[in-house]
């Protein structure tokens, strides 16, 4: 295909940023523009109009999956793009240090650690921390890393203020430079102080790429910023032609350390930059695209864009209100079954949840239905290690001389019960408990403590289920989280690896809910289980590809679907309760990201009740569902009086009083709100924390005097 030919098929918009040259050059490339259309035929471009060198052309992106996507789609248009270098962040780092080995203090035929590796080496570093300490500290060495810190930066408090982290990070980097390894963060630190302190590399880079190019921008880390900063000698007169697309309102990735000011700043820190805003979506309706701005618009910290639909008008996006999250189950499954009816495949929808927690209903009502349906980047509910921990230990409960169950958990966390003695307590316990059988055996007095320990945690929890008893089986499963240690165990896990483990324990507890606190409520909520996971097992045996999608809404980046069910939309769930400032916008650009998957059809569910922490729970309606215009969707179900989605004052006296802004009161002073919603009269609430430490309840409609917001 010649040059002319790739160029014809692209719209204006994306032309020009195609054959743009000399200053730096932002695309914002809005949901469903064709980026990746733009950036590759932009690579052949400059090879066969340009007469750019390939080997001087460096492009990088983030995944794997992304580089070779991107590779293989600019050979296709010129072969050339073979000897271009076309990889993600952190191969390009790996290849780099390789070359200056000597100038990192690396072995040229180093390893990279992972996670794991990571912890065993600051448990050699500093032998006094546990493995959960370790972990702990492994991860915030990650995190400085991606922050540019060294143990000798005098930021690095804002990772930790811990005095003991400093010593920690100098142990560690010390033991590993002794191994001549790297870590992951190194792949990135490593090369940017290189090209920092060494004048001769960082200028024979220079020579070596006259082009840069970064694809999805918006999700990279401050020390790439500052590595790609080095890279294109923007300072200097030996400087290359820099280009970066990506989208600012798609920045959902601040947990793994993205960092959205780094394209906000772009052209701010790159000179002279050219901004090309790529607006014409080819994915969603009109409609759709319409929903997904009158939203995202609501976020301050964006450049801002609009999209245009190429396809036209659609279909109106529903609104759901519906009584409880059953009813919610219920809703998707029966539209999607009637749909099927009609001859829509199943694998033309996908349900969309703010967190891999809140598959557990649609996975039960699914099941029940003979509906198929696909996990996507997530475990089924009850194959979650937490999950099968937590089942383990009720049905040792249920039944003490279950084996698999007490080999599960005995040791779960760790206890010092090694195999061994299991081996021994399974022996001489045939034919009755384990919980009394091991103490025939004789053990050492560590491991004799602790199993005596866990029978009593066990014993402990066994009291709870009375049939007298007015508590719900909630209660009861909730108690087993905590004495089993599980829930510590796991509330690490999710600081150090920002899994949702406990989210998950947590749906379990709700799942309970149900049940009377007896041990025939345990044993009926086990046979629920039991039968769930046999229509799981029929399920997968059918061999069916033609799937429902259920997906968290991170996990949707860069995906479609022809219909989206965006569930849960309610204030506590999507936004979660503890958002504010600029949290609560990347929870709105989350939004705009699932809105932006639906092609044809789109569906919000919003639940009057909800089981949370183990009862149920009167909910508001997400306040994003308020600033959705309300021309722009058709209602269905009871419309709450606490949505103010026909309510303007109220949507701007709830933008004005949001949570985390500063307020003064002529009674009061100084204070901050902690927390806003919607009563169910409609009215809007705010709990205010002062500066004295009292707290007290408003209405700001009716404070407008005496409740002023502070700048």
């Amino acid at each position: 295909m010649g040059c002319n030919s790739y160029l014809e098929v692209l719209n204006p918009e994306q032309k020009k940023a195609v054959v743009h040259e000399g200053s730096p050059l932002l695309i914002l490339a809005g949901a469903g523009s064709g980026k990746t259309r733009v950036i590759t035929t932009k690579i052949a471009y400059l090879i066969a109009e340009k007469y750019i060198d390939p080997y001087s052309i460096l492009a990088v992106t983030f995944t794997k999956k992304a580089a070779n996507e991107m590779k293989e789609r600019a050979v296709a248009l010129e072969p050339r793009a073979e000897y271009a270098q076309i990889r993600t962040f952190h191969s390009w780092g790996a290849y780099f240090l390789r070359k200056y080995a000597t100038d990192a203090g690396v072995d040229k035929n180093f390893t990279v650690y992972d996670d794991d590796d990571m912890v065993t080496l600051v448990t050699k570093a500093v032998p006094s921390l546990s493995k959960q300490q370790a972990s702990l500290a492994a991860h915030k060495i990650s995190l400085a890393k991606d922050y540019c810190y060294t143990p000798e930066s005098e930021d690095l408090y804002k990772i930790s203020e811990d005095p003991s982290f400093r010593d920690i990070y100098d142990a560690y980097e010390k033991r590993l430079r002794e191994t001549g390894n790297v870590d992951f963060g190194d792949l990135i630190l490593l090369p940017y102080l290189i090209l920092k302190n060494n004048d001769f590399v960082r200028h024979e880079q220079h020579r070596r790429y006259r082009v840069i190019m970064v694809d999805e921008y918006q999700d990279s880390n401050v020390a790439q910023f500052k590595l790609l900063h080095a890279l294109s000698g923007v300072d200097e007169d030996s400087g290359s032609y820099v280009c970066v697309v990506g989208d600012d309102d798609q920045s959902i990735y601040k947990f793994r350390g993205a960092d959205i000011h780094n394209i906000l700043n772009f052209q701010n820190e790159f000179p002279d930059t050219t901004l090309v805003r790529l607006e014409t979506n080819y994915r969603s309706s009109a409609e759709i695209l319409a929903c997904a701005d009158s939203v995202v618009k609501n976020n301050e910290g964006r450049l801002g864009k609009t999209l245009v639909s190429a396809r036209g008008k659609g279909k109106i996006p529903t609104l759901v209100f519906l009584p409880t999250q059953d009813d919610e189950t219920q809703f998707c499954a029966e539209i999607i079954g009637q749909a099927h009816e009609k001859g829509t495949p199943y694998s033309d929808w996908a349900i969309l949840y703010r967190t891999n927690a809140q598959s557990l209903g649609f996975e039960s009502e699914f099941l029940h239905r003979k509906i198929p349906y696909t996990i996507v980047g997530s475990l089924k509910f009850y194959e979650r290690e937490e999950v099968k921990d937590i089942l383990a230990w009720i049905s040792l409960i249920a039944n003490p001389r279950d084996e698999i169950a007490f080999r599960r958990i005995v040791n779960k966390p760790a206890r010092g019960i090694g195999n061994t003695s299991q081996e021994k307590i399974i022996a001489s316990s045939v034919g009755q408990s384990f919980l009394e059988g091991w103490k025939n055996v004789k053990l050492s007095k560590k491991c004799t403590e602790s199993l005596s320990n866990f029978c009593e945690s066990v014993n402990e929890c066994l009291i709870m289920l009375s049939d007298e008893s007015s508590e719900k089986l909630s209660k009861f499963i909730e108690s087993v989280v905590k004495k089993s240690g599980l829930e510590e165990h796991y509330a690490v896990q999710d600081e150090i690896a920002g899994t949702q483990k406990i989210s998950n324990l947590q749906e379990l507890i709700n799942s309970a809910v149900l049940y009377p606190c007896s041990m025939q409520g345990l044993l009926d909520f086990m046979d629920h289980i039991q039968l769930d996971k046999t229509l799981e097992s029929e399920n997968e045996n059918s061999s069916q590809k033609d799937c429902v999608t259920l997906i968290t809404l991170h996990n949707t980046k860069g995906l479609e679907f022809s219909r989206v069910i965006i569930t849960g939309m309610e204030s506590g769930i999507f936004p979660r309760e503890d958002k504010s400032g600029e949290e609560l916008e990347e929870e709105r650009r989350l939004f705009y990201v699932g809105i932006t998957r639906a092609q044809n059809e789109l569906y919000l569910t919003s639940c009057g009740l909800r089981r949370l922490y183990g009862r149920t729970n009167y909910m508001s309606p997400s306040p994003f569902l308020s600033e959705i215009d309300k021309n722009l969707v058709r209602v269905i179900g009871e419309k709450p009086s606490s949505f103010a989605c026909e309510n303007s004052e109220a949507v701007a006296i709830a933008k004005k009083y949001r949570k985390g802004v500063c307020v003064y009161h002529d009674d009061y002073g100084h204070g901050q709100i902690v927390h806003a919603h919607f009563s169910e009269e409609g009215e809007y609430v705010i709990s205010v924390k002062f500066s004295t430490g009292a707290v007290a309840k408003f209405m700001p409609q009716y404070q407008s005097g005496s409740l002023l917001v502070e700048d």
